[in-house]
C-alpha cells in the first residue's frame, strides 16, 4: 500500500459517493487507475464492505445500549454458537468479543424500552449459554463512524 492508496481510503472513508473521476482529482490518478486500486485493495480485504450509515432515530430505532455480555462457560462451542447467534440478530448492530471481565460487548438498537425488553427476553435471557448481562444506554450519540486513520 503507498500513499496513493492511503489517500484513495481517506477520501472514500470521509464519502463513499464520490465518483471515479472526483477520486482521481483529488488522488492525482486517472479514473481508470483509481478504479483499479479500489478494485485491488475490495480484493486484498482493505476494504471490507461498501456500506451506508442509516440514522436509526429516521428509521424508528432512536434507543442504542452498550450491552456487556458475560458466557456461563468459556469453551469454543459455546463462543461460535454466540458469535453466530449474534451474526443472525437483526438488533445487534456491532458486536465485540473482549477480554476482561465480560465476554462481548454488543451494540443494539431498539425502537424503544418495551422493544429492547423483548430483545433481551429472547435473545439473552433465553439463552443458557449467558451468565449475564449488563446494558448501559446510550444518551447522545456523539460519533459514529468506521474509520479508520490511514
Amino acid at each position: 500500500m503507498d500513499n496513493i492508496d492511503r489517500k484513495l481510503l481517506n477520501e472514500i472513508q470521509r464519502n463513499n459517493q464520490l465518483t471515479s473521476g472526483e477520486l482521481s482529482e483529488r488522488v492525482g490518478l486517472s479514473a481508470t487507475s483509481v478504479q483499479r486500486r479500489l478494485h485491488r485493495l475490495r480484493a486484498d480485504g482493505v476494504i471490507e464492505a461498501d456500506i451506508a450509515v442509516v440514522s436509526p432515530a429516521a428509521v424508528g430505532r432512536p434507543l442504542t445500549m452498550l450491552v456487556a455480555v458475560e458466557l456461563a462457560r468459556e469453551r469454543s462451542d459455546i463462543i461460535d454458537r454466540f458469535k453466530r447467534a449474534v451474526r443472525n440478530c437483526a438488533e445487534v448492530m456491532s458486536a465485540y468479543y473482549v477480554t476482561g471481565e465480560t465476554d462481548f460487548v454488543l451494540i443494539v438498537t431498539a425502537q424503544d424500552m418495551q422493544n429492547y425488553e423483548a430483545f433481551t427476553r429472547d435473545f439473552l435471557y433465553n439463552n443458557p449459554d449467558i451468565k449475564g448481562f449488563k446494558t448501559t444506554v446510550v444518551m447522545d450519540r456523539i460519533k459514529a463512524s468506521l474509520n479508520v486513520p490511514v
